[in-house]
This record gives structure tokens, C-alpha cells and sequence, in this order.
């Protein structure tokens, strides 16, 4: 539901019927101002946080589209990662570490041996996968592992 300024944050009779509609058929809304939208997409990103916290906002609209579009569709994110760049990837949540190896690319499903897996924020707390190996903290999964949310992958193979 696209909504003024001010009724993003505090809402009117429009977007709570939307709302209620919504809820009576078992949907999800979010409510997002255009022109909010179009202010923050203009504004130097160290800029954005504060220009959303004077309308009541933690985040853009388009962040709570994208988190609403991921929780409707049960979707997680997996992070691969090398010397030189990072990847991420969607798959379904209760995915596999074979199958999570497959949406990278068929020869990884194919020739799967084991995954190396890091949760996102131990990985961040420790600073480097150097350190996540010295403390202990890199996990070795096999073919079954079901990938979670934010676990970065170092994804074993031959073929």
C-alpha cells in the first residue's frame, strides 16, 4: 500500500482497512510512502538512518518489502566467500548443504563432498576465517545439513 509521508509511520483509515482486509484472508501488508522512498534513494547512504529516524523509521520501505517477500516465500540466505569477493544466495528454508551447493552450480551438487560452514555473525565477532578455525568455531558438515540463515559455505567438491 503506497501512503503519504506521514501515514507510513502513523497510518490512516485507508492503509488499517487495507490492514484488516489483509489479516481476514490470512495476507501481509507493508506500508510504504513513494515519496519517503524517493527522498532516501537521494540521500548519501550515512545520511539515510537519520533522515528515516525523523519519520519513526529503523529501515527503508523497500527493506521491509524485501524481508516480508523473503518471510512469505520461507526464503534464508547463504554467503559463499573467497580472497577476492562474496556471494550471497536465496534458497528455501530447509534446504540442504548438497542441494544450497546446487544453486551455485550443478557441478558442486553433482560432486559434493562436505561443507565448511561459519554462521554469519560468530564469523563477524571473530573477524576472520583464520580465526574461526584457531578458536575451533568452523563447523564440517555433510551432504544432509540444513543451511541457515546467514551461514557462510565453503562448499568441498569433485567431479
Amino acid at each position: 500500500y503506497n501512503t503519504g509521508e506521514r501515514e507510513d509511520v502513523e497510518g490512516t483509515a485507508g492503509v488499517r482497512t487495507v490492514a484488516e482486509l489483509a489479516r481476514e484472508r490470512g495476507a501481509r501488508t507493508v506500508s510504504v510512502s513513494a515519496e519517503i522512498e524517493a527522498e532516501v534513494a537521494a540521500l548519501e547512504p550515512g545520511e539515510r538512518k537519520a533522515f528515516l529516524a525523523e519519520y519513526g523509521l529503523t529501515e527503508p520501505g523497500l527493506d521491509r518489502v524485501v524481508r516480508q517477500g523473503y518471510a512469505l516465500l520461507d526464503l534464508i540466505t547463504f554467503f559463499t566467500a573467497s580472497a577476492k569477493e562474496v556471494h550471497a544466495w536465496t534458497v528455501r528454508r530447509g534446504t540442504t548443504a548438497v542441494h544450497a551447493a546446487g544453486a551455485i552450480h550443478s557441478d558442486f551438487e553433482r560432486g559434493f563432498i562436505r561443507a565448511e560452514v561459519m554462521p554469519f555473525d560468530r564469523l563477524s565477532a571473530q573477524g576472520s576465517e583464520h580465526a574461526m578455525r584457531e578458536h575451533g568455531l568452523m563447523r564440517v558438515e555433510g551432504r544432509d545439513y540444513v543451511v541457515q540463515d546467514g551461514d557462510v559455505l565453503y562448499i568441498r567438491f569433485a567431479v
